[in-house]
């Protein structure tokens, strides 16, 4: 018999679980609570249920709480780990220590199949979906779980390509009777499915960020083949049209690339299209990963553009780079160790 993992489950698919036994709501809520807040690895471990249960549970479930299989920790602190589920398939996660918060970047497929050119995941290849409790278990499996502020979802994979898992984790680490984070704290990053993208915005709370390379399209074609199916304009005008709710952040990832998207052209598109939006820009240096020719845009460059978007009225910031010397683009460290065992 095949046991199932209640990591990934919500209280009311717990509550269903055990209510055929005879056991209520509040039992359901106490292993909810011991497997989401309290990280519980056993079934023993749980309080306020009976013995009985917890025999039964060990019987036909298991807590699908799982540990990492290796990790390789920054000098700026920042932790990458990687995980292999029971299917052999392996996936990332990096922890990411500031002084007033903790992020934790998770992955929400094995690789991906967007093809995205300057990926690391996507020369990893694509090699499936994440159930739901594979990606909540990659919070829950940390040693610094308690310490969590923040939850991204802009590791391995596109979220928008495995939407139902990922409507459900955020749920789960949403919820008062799961890992209860503000859903202004949890951020989910695309690169741009119209359908998918369009159903997030109706049915969850947390923050979007569309990742846009560059804002024309014959020049995002070249770098990210979903432009041709889902045109990122369709994409900026669903969120330009949805009413934001309370302190919710719709926000656009910018990479830039010397002599690629940050020249003065580049950036009047970007007010042009970004002005009177709400929408906020994050501009980020490239960080190569596969000996390519691009480089990052100079210090100078970035500080240039967003002073113009702000002054612009276009809210903007300069995010750093973090964990550059442990391969901190996601796949790196899969393909790495796959590479190996290959020798």
């Amino acid at each position: 018999m095949i046991k199932k993992s209640l990591c990934g489950l919500t209280l009311e698919e717990i509550f269903n679980l055990v209510s055929s036994s005879g056991y209520t709501r509040v039992h359901a809520l106490s292993i909810s609570n011991s497997i989401y807040k309290k990280k519980a690895f056993e079934f023993s471990l749980i309080p306020g249920i009976p013995r009985k249960l917890k025999e039964g549970l060990s019987e036909n479930a298991f807590t699908g709480i799982i540990e990492p299989v290796a990790s390789e920790v920054s000098a700026d602190r920042s932790v990458k780990y990687l995980f292999r589920n029971d299917d052999g398939k392996e996936f990332e996660t990096v922890f990411i220590p500031e002084i007033k918060r903790h992020t934790v970047c998770v992955s929400t497929q094995s690789g991906c199949r967007m093809g995205c050119n300057f990926c690391a995941t996507g020369r990893y290849g694509f090699h499936g979906n994440l159930t739901t409790g594979e990606i909540v278990n990659q919070l829950l499996s940390l040693p610094d779980v308690q310490k969590i502020t923040h939850v991204v979802f802009m590791g391995m994979g596109e979220p928008m390509d495995n939407l139902d898992n990922v409507l459900k984790a955020c749920e789960i680490i949403t919820a008062e009777w799961g890992l209860a984070l503000s859903p202004r704290n949890v951020t989910v990053s695309t690169v741009g499915i119209t359908p998918a993208v369009n159903k997030f915005l109706k049915f969850s709370s947390c923050n979007l960020t569309l990742s846009l390379h560059t804002p024309f399209s014959g020049e995002r074609e070249k770098i990210a083949p979903v432009e041709k199916r889902y045109p990122v304009r369709s994409i900026i005008d669903l969120m330009k049209a949805h009413p934001l709710k309370k302190k919710r952040r719709l926000s656009i990832a910018y990479i830039m690339i010397r002599d690629f998207n940050d020249s003065d052209t580049h950036l009047e598109e970007l007010i042009s299209i970004l002005r009177n939006s709400g929408i906020r820009i994050n501009l980020l240096p490239y960080h190569n990963t596969n000996n390519d020719h691009n480089i990052s845009s100079t210090e100078e460059r970035m500080q240039f553009f967003k002073h113009e978007l702000i002054i612009s009225g276009i809210s903007a910031s300069i995010r750093k780079s973090r964990g550059a010397d442990i391969s901190a683009a996601c796949g790196l460290l899969a393909r790495e160790l796959k590479q190996q065992s290959q020798l």
